[in-house]
């Protein structure tokens, strides 16, 4: 297990993107540093159960089919649900991302990003301390 003072296994990364190899690629990433992780196909997916209430880290892609990254955020806010979130994405524009920081996303990264940017940002957004209402 890497070091960087990151926080144990106990903290569940869900990562919701729909091209299965981004997902594979984060999960191994952060497997490798000692994270527990889910991944989601879709934002449908993750909220099926009680995945949003278990998530302590939700890293979302911006566009999808279906529900988009930012959509998700919102109706978890909406809902109550105010899980830390890092939105990534491949077309990154300056108006989304101010928009989606104003809506309390912890990040807004364009891909593609260093696994040190990315486990930096996690940590960031573990140590706000934000959970899922219940």
């Amino acid at each position: 297990m890497h070091s960087l003072g990151l926080l144990p296994m106990e903290k569940l990364i869900s990562i919701v993107d729909d091209d299965q190899a981004v997902r594979e690629a984060l999960q191994r990433m952060l497997r490798s540093y000692g994270f527990a992780t889910a991944v989601f196909a879709s934002a449908e997916e993750f909220l099926l159960g009680d995945q949003p209430h278990r998530t302590s880290c939700l890293i979302l892609d911006v566009r999808m089919p279906g529900m988009t990254g930012i959509a998700l955020h919102h109706h978890l806010v909406a809902e109550g649900c105010r899980i830390p979130t890092i939105l990534v994405t491949a077309c990154p524009t300056s108006g989304e991302r101010e928009r989606a920081i104003a809506t309390g996303v912890i990040s807004y990264l364009a891909k593609p990003f260093t696994d040190h940017l990315l486990l930096d940002t996690v940590r960031q957004a573990l140590e706000h301390g934000w959970h899922a209402a219940n």
